[in-house]
């Protein structure tokens, strides 16, 4: 009896940690909550907010591992077909960052809470965010080999990309101060950002939808 896979191959597992790196370091609404709570309670305040966006990424991790273990189980084409909508989601996620004009959230003045408050907040902030558990579900089935052991292999990515993110938030933490004064300052950044990642996206998007495994 042939054994199943517990991770993607080489190949596919080298394009994910690229493509969730990338992710990670991408300016998003995630950094730049982690920001403002630096900016006004400190590197402790950061930290600990960071931990909180942490579990709750976790969270949506778990839940996703298990609803398409479940749409595996229960058909082939049901998996293909959330394979595609994920797909054509990366696109339409790059079409709306190329498109937006949004300039960056204010970071002057945010309500200082205290660690334990922040860590509390940042799990509760990032486990009812419904876009973070969309994302999930478009982004890590593209590596997942429907062949394996999908619910393990679901959340052994989706917990690479949480700890990839949150080390992102990490340096983020660090270097609060001289970050969001240059991008605040910066309109050409912001939007070389944008169209950076818009266009990572929209390739992504198109890659797992043409490509067959």
């Amino acid at each position: 009896m042939k054994r199943k896979p517990v991770m993607p191959d080489f190949a596919q597992f080298t394009l994910f940690i690229i493509a969730a790196t990338v992710l990670a370091v991408t300016p998003g609404p995630g950094i730049f909550y982690v920001m403002t709570r630096s900016l006004k309670g400190g590197q402790t305040e950061g930290i600990y907010s960071s931990l909180g966006t942490a579990f709750g990424g976790m969270f949506h991790v778990l839940a996703a591992a298990l609803g398409l273990s479940v749409i595996l189980a229960a058909s082939a084409l049901a998996f293909n077909i959330v394979k595609y909508l994920g797909a054509a989601y990366l696109v339409y996620l790059g079409l709306k960052t190329l498109l937006s004009s949004t300039a960056l959230p204010n970071t002057e003045n945010p309500k200082k809470m205290g660690p334990k408050y922040a860590f509390r907040q940042g799990i509760i902030v990032e486990a009812l965010n419904p876009k973070t558990a969309l994302f999930f579900l478009a982004f890590i089935p593209q590596f997942v080999n429907p062949d394996g052991i999908v619910f393990l292999q679901f959340f052994l990515l989706g917990t690479l990309s949480v700890i990839l993110n949150t080390s992102a938030d990490f340096i983020v933490v660090m270097l609060a101060g001289p970050i969001g004064q240059h991008l605040q300052e910066k309109p050409r950044l912001q939007m070389g950002q944008r169209c950076f990642t818009g266009t990572g996206l929209i390739a992504l998007g198109a890659y797992v939808a043409l490509t067959d495994r």
